[in-house]
């Protein structure tokens, strides 16, 4: 046979070696890789969380991630499979932990489906194998029913349940009893000293509030420097009273302005200081005050009056904006006489006085978290025309009832009144929502009168400054529960007609009605047994008073509530919950481990408080619902970290109230995560949604609809906002106006919007951005047979929105 004659033997097949990865096959290279990183995280996180007693999925589906990326690193078509399996057990995993629930799945799904479609786009870059059909096949199907799931979660996220039907319209709106009017005008903060931020205006409703445009804006010039760039909150609204609109800006400048131009009139500058800020440059209102018997032309025969950030009472002619001649000392009174000392920001007026027959009542912002020996929470009463001190009410010392004796002071640390009271000009009352003592989270060394008063409403005579009443929403507070919303003054159904009442929120969500002659709850109050322990388990009260009316309050959270953007951040917060002291509300402070409060301090209703239509019978409350992560910190190391009363601008140091305080004087500081903010992302810890808004029957208090307010786009992790116009429900800072005609108006949220609702649905049926954050309550005018919509949108550091110093009025275009 020749040497070159062909064989019958076929030739063997070589194997072919894979060599080097080119071009795209490092994709699949650098996918495993990051998978496997992925997944190294959730195997250690994971294991932590098992051993502490949560989920095991990720210490599961993170081994699975593992393997998985090492075989697509290795480019096998198996590792494309396996993390087909890992994705289908982490949807049905989701689905078995929070339903078809939208906002909750986005942590659970959205991040793995990013990587599913990683994989899938790399696959062809893999090994061929007999895997390799079943792997795309699976990606296939996993990739269709997650496209079809988050379509259906986010849409059925923003679908709330049907609104029930609004009760029927009374023949006549309850009266006023603060012998106030408001339709044309709008005399005082709430509208009247009522405090319903009701309107009977019908001009702008339901079927023309589409059109409304923006007719003027005027800029107040007081805007933050580079000192004070963390304080400023605008949250003033303004009042309207004849031809004049009245305002004020976040150091006390008060500006008089035409209603229907927003021409400047007058402004009168108080000269405050900057050190004077507390934690907050705001001045919520003014109050104007028309002195009966007065020749109308005379010098302040009508005036506004205001408090400033350094504690003063200002009275100017409502006419030309000149200070007062009759009136204290030209014009102005020293409310810190007999306070004794106290640094800049420590005392100051930041919200608008209340005048009831012919009494200026007044309490003071005393700047928290300080010091135990902080300045008084004395209330004062001053008379309207002269300025002169009529009264004060001290509650450790009621026999003080001016001034205090040569070389003494009020009471020191007792609770205080920031915010805002209402007023009965026929019973002679002022009910006042009092804080808690200085140092808000230690409660050992408070004097029985501080435990009896704290962060209740306190029902004062306005002629003699003496209680009447007083009904407690939180037994010895350590949980900085402290009121800051006004009461609303109603006439309540019953059996027998209508009572005079008082409905009252709180932070804590739960919304009491009050007999407002007697104080006497018009609707059961249970007093259930509350968690016990913590620092102080001698101190903490066995029960606490709950309402049986209505509660803004939500379930307590559980580990599947927290969240994050994707698997790892919602993890290490589950770790967080965990790791912390939760018993539900009311949980007791704790050193080690953290303590969560939930809801947090700011509500629940804060200082907006709430809105309630006279004629329907309709409460509008918008709430937040955020925890607060909290940690007393011992003295020794509160030391070692340098935390000091501040003796300057508490806002110039930034951060959030409680955020490293040093409550100097007790045992213990108190470093607070408001809002429980993730480390890194910046996100929160609990799933959406941080705010809503909500519509009550008042004569039942059943819900007739309850939505969340406030869309995503000021929001987003590392602090980047997403402009995304999806409604998460934000939170808020600011109240409601309700009108007559079936529309409500609200700004409030993170995203810079003022909205109207329709008030039968609970439906957005108009919205425009504003030029800095809404975190003020707006009012609505009318001037020349035109309604006008006004909102100050300046804007605050603590719920991060933009800064500015804008005055925006909207109206229906004219001529139809």
């Amino acid at each position: 046979m020749s040497a070159t004659a062909p064989s019958d033997v076929p030739p063997r097949a070589v194997p072919v070696s894979p060599g080097r990865p080119k071009g795209g096959d490092w994709a699949a290279i650098i996918l495993g890789i990051v998978i496997v990183l992925i997944g190294l995280a959730l195997v250690i996180g994971g294991a932590w969380l098992l051993w502490l007693g949560g989920s095991a999925y990720y210490l599961l589906a993170g081994l699975g991630l593992l393997v998985s990326g090492y075989l697509l690193a290795r480019r096998r078509t198996l590792g494309a499979l396996l993390y087909a399996l890992v994705y289908a057990a982490t949807l049905v995993w989701a689905y078995w932990e929070v339903g078809l629930h939208g906002w909750a799945l986005v942590p659970r799904v959205v991040g793995p489906t990013v990587l599913l479609v990683l994989v899938a786009a790399v696959s062809a870059r893999l090994r061929p194998s007999r895997h390799s059909t079943g792997a795309a096949l699976g990606m296939a199907v996993a990739i269709v029913v997650v496209a079809a799931l988050a379509t259906w979660g986010i849409t059925q996220a923003n679908v709330p349940p049907a609104p029930e039907a609004l009760p029927a319209a009374a023949a006549a709106p309850m009266p006023d009893p603060s012998s106030m009017q408001v339709g044309a005008d709008w005399p005082a903060y709430g509208g009247t000293y009522a405090a319903r931020r009701y309107s009977p205006l019908t001009q702008i409703n339901r079927g023309d509030v589409g059109r409304l445009e923006k007719v003027w804006t005027y800029h107040t010039g007081d805007l933050p420097n580079d000192r004070t760039k963390n304080t400023y909150g605008a949250e003033t609204t303004p009042l309207k009273v004849g031809d004049t609109l009245y305002l004020c800006t976040p150091k006390s400048i008060m500006i008089a302005l035409d209603p229907a131009t927003g021409k400047e009139k007058w402004r009168f500058d108080p000269k405050v200081p900057d050190d004077a800020i507390p934690y907050t440059a705001a001045c919520r209102g003014v109050s104007y005050y028309a002195v009966p018997g007065a020749d109308p032309a005379s010098a302040c025969a009508t005036r506004i009056i205001e408090g400033t950030l350094d504690a003063r009472l200002v009275a100017v002619d409502a006419r030309t904006g000149r200070p007062c001649a009759d009136f204290g000392q030209n014009g102005e009174v020293d409310t810190a006489l007999g306070i004794g000392e106290h640094a800049p920001g420590m005392f100051s007026i930041t919200s608008a006085p209340t005048i009831v027959r012919g009494v200026v009542v007044t309490g003071h912002q005393v700047l928290d978290g300080q010091k135990r020996d902080a300045p008084s929470g004395v209330i004062q009463g001053y008379d309207a025309v002269t300025g002169a001190l009529r009264w004060a009410w001290d509650m450790a010392k009621p026999d003080v009832t001016g001034l205090p004796p040569e070389g003494q002071t009020y009471t020191r640390g007792t609770p205080n009144m920031w915010t805002t009271a209402s007023g009965d000009e026929s019973l002679g009352l002022v009910y006042l929502p009092l804080g808690l003592s200085a140092v808000d989270y230690w409660s050992s060394d408070r004097a029985d009168a501080e435990k009896r008063f704290a962060t209740s409403l306190v029902a004062l005579d306005v002629q003699t400054g003496k209680p009447v009443w007083h009904f407690q929403t939180v037994h010895n507070d350590v949980w900085d529960y402290d009121l800051g919303s006004q009461a609303t003054l109603v006439d309540f159904p019953s059996g027998n007609g209508t009572v005079p009442a008082l409905v009252l929120p709180s932070k804590r969500g739960d919304l009491f009605v009050l007999d407002r002659r007697t104080g006497t709850p018009l609707v059961g109050v249970e007093e259930r047994p509350v968690p016990q322990g913590g620092v102080e388990p001698d101190q903490r009260a066995k029960t606490q008073p709950f309402s049986t009316y209505h509660t803004l309050m939500k379930p307590d959270l559980t580990e599947a509530d927290m969240w994050g953007m994707s698997p790892i951040d919602q993890m290490i917060c589950r770790i967080e919950f965990r790791q912390a002291s939760y018993k539900g509300i009311f949980t007791p402070p704790t050193v080690s481990p953290h303590w969560i409060e939930y809801p947090g301090y700011n509500g629940g209703s804060d200082w907006g408080g709430i809105a309630v239509d006279p004629q329907r019978g309709i409460i509008v409350a918008n709430y937040n619902d955020m925890p607060n992560y909290n940690r007393l910190v011992p003295r020794a190391e509160a030391d070692r970290l340098g935390w000091a009363p501040r003796d300057q601008t508490r806002g110039e140091i930034g951060g959030a109230e409680g955020a490293g305080d040093p409550q100097a004087g007790a045992p213990y500081a108190i470093n607070v995560n408001a809002g429980w903010r993730q480390s890194y992302t910046g996100l929160l810890c609990k799933e959406p949604p941080y705010g809503g808004i909500r519509a009550i029957d008042l004569k039942t208090g059943k819900t007739l609809w309850d939505h969340p307010l406030g869309e995503a786009r000021g929001n987003g992790p590392f602090g980047i906002p997403s402009m995304l116009p999806i409604t998460i429900g934000t939170p808020n800072n600011g109240g409601a106006v309700v009108t007559a005609g079936g529309l409500i108006f609200i700004a409030a949220a993170t995203d810079n919007l003022i909205r109207a609702i329709d008030l039968k649905t609970g439906d957005v049926v108009w919205s425009d951005v504003l030029p800095g954050g809404g975190q003020a309550t707006p009012m609505t005018y009318e001037e020349n047979g035109r309604q006008y919509l006004a909102i100050m949108a300046g804007g605050h550091h603590f719920m991060q929105t933009p800064v500015s110093d804008a005055l925006v009025v909207y109206a229906l275009p004219q001529g139809g």
